[in-house]
């Protein structure tokens, strides 16, 4: 079965597979000395994990569409946003194209 839903990309075994080096970096961050190397070293540490040129790209630009693109998946990126200060409502909101607080508007609409 296929599904294509414009403007999303699905994780599969592709993406799972494509994602395998970022998915492992961002579930370190579980750890918080982990989380304080990443921080003094950021290359360094995605080298360490065996990023590619684009997944370390969109690391460093932060930009949550290009590490889905570059098979990372919102529950591990999570981790990463975690970093920052960042929750999975803003990752909503970076996704949508929303600021955080209209995003949130967004669901509570339509929890009702």
């Amino acid at each position: 079965m296929s599904f294509d839903i414009p403007g999303t990309t699905l994780f599969d075994g592709a993406q799972a597979r494509k994602g395998y080096a970022l998915n492992k970096m961002c579930f370190s961050f579980n750890e918080a000395a982990n989380r304080a190397a990443f921080l003094a070293d950021e290359d360094a540490y995605c080298a360490a994990y065996g990023l590619n040129d684009r997944q370390r790209a969109a690391i460093q630009a932060r930009n949550v569409l290009d590490l889905i693109a570059a098979g990372g998946n919102v529950y591990y990126l999570a981790k990463f946003a975690g970093i920052f200060g960042l929750d999975v409502q803003d990752i909503g909101a970076q996704q949508t194209g929303m600021s955080k607080d209209a995003f949130k508007a967004m669901l509570a609409a339509h929890a009702k």
